[in-house]
């Protein structure tokens, strides 16, 4: 029995030595050896992030052109806007200053048009007539390079005289004069009534001649003192003075 069961254990050591070979032989066993050892495809990973930089390299390709292209366009359209809004506001500058320019020089225009004669640019003299009687024609001449304007009337003052002369309503001229330089333009004074009827009589040694501005009874400017006779002149309460005039019949007429 012993034996037998000897025989048996023999006769399978051989049978599984034999299966052994025979598995080496037809290569079932390598291959399974080599499903084994590669089969970790756990090498998958390692492929993913050999290709992360490529996707990546992708990514930023795509996001640099993209930002280069709504870099691009951003400026582009920035500097259209700059131009659009350049232009717009070169001709609002342009508009404002046309309209400034009209509006400036039509203001200048009419300051620089009015420029009073005064004791600083004319030569004033004062001289009695002989016609009409107790009559005075006063003179001035332009001495200025500019033309000047001759606005009312002379505002006369004689001495310390604490009254105004009052002037001839009807000698007010349709406008006023103007004397380019070298031009000479006149007033009429009657010192005293013909017939007496003047009273206060005084006899001025000094006449102080008054330029009058733009509007009644204002600043002309620097008053003259024109020379009178040595004897001085007769004056009474009938004294008044013409308006500017141009000719020196229309200053005596009055």
């Amino acid at each position: 029995m012993r034996t037998s069961r000897l025989q048996l254990l023999a006769a399978a050591g051989v049978a599984v030595a034999s299966l052994a070979l025979t598995a080496c032989q037809d290569g079932t066993g390598t291959r399974d050896e080599g499903a084994s050892t590669s089969g970790p495809v756990a090498s998958a990973p390692s492929d993913a992030s050999s290709q992360a930089p490529k996707e990546s390299a992708s990514d930023n390709g795509g996001n640099d052109s993209t930002a280069n292209g709504s870099s691009a366009n951003g400026s582009s359209g920035d500097a259209a806007g700059t131009g659009d809004s350049g232009k717009g506001s070169s001709a609002g500058k342009g508009g404002s200053s046309a309209g400034k320019g009209s509006a400036s020089g039509g203001s200048d225009d009419g300051s620089s048009s009015f420029n009073p004669c005064n004791g600083s640019n004319t030569s004033v003299t004062a001289e009695p007539v002989s016609r009409p009687v107790n009559h005075m024609l006063i003179t001035v001449e332009n001495t200025g390079s500019q033309n000047c304007d001759l606005t009312y009337y002379p505002v006369l003052r004689f001495d310390e005289m604490q009254w105004v002369p009052q002037p001839v309503e009807d000698s007010k001229p349709q406008a006023v004069v103007t004397l380019a330089p070298g031009e000479s333009a006149y007033a009429g004074v009657l010192l005293s009534a013909a017939d007496g009827s003047g009273s206060g009589g005084a006899t001025g040694k000094k006449l102080t001649v008054g330029f009058q501005g733009r509007t009644p009874n204002s600043d002309g400017g620097p008053a003259a003192i024109p020379s009178l006779p040595a004897k001085g002149v007769y004056y009474d309460s009938s004294l008044t003075v013409t308006y500017w005039q141009s000719s020196m019949d229309d200053a005596l007429a009055y």
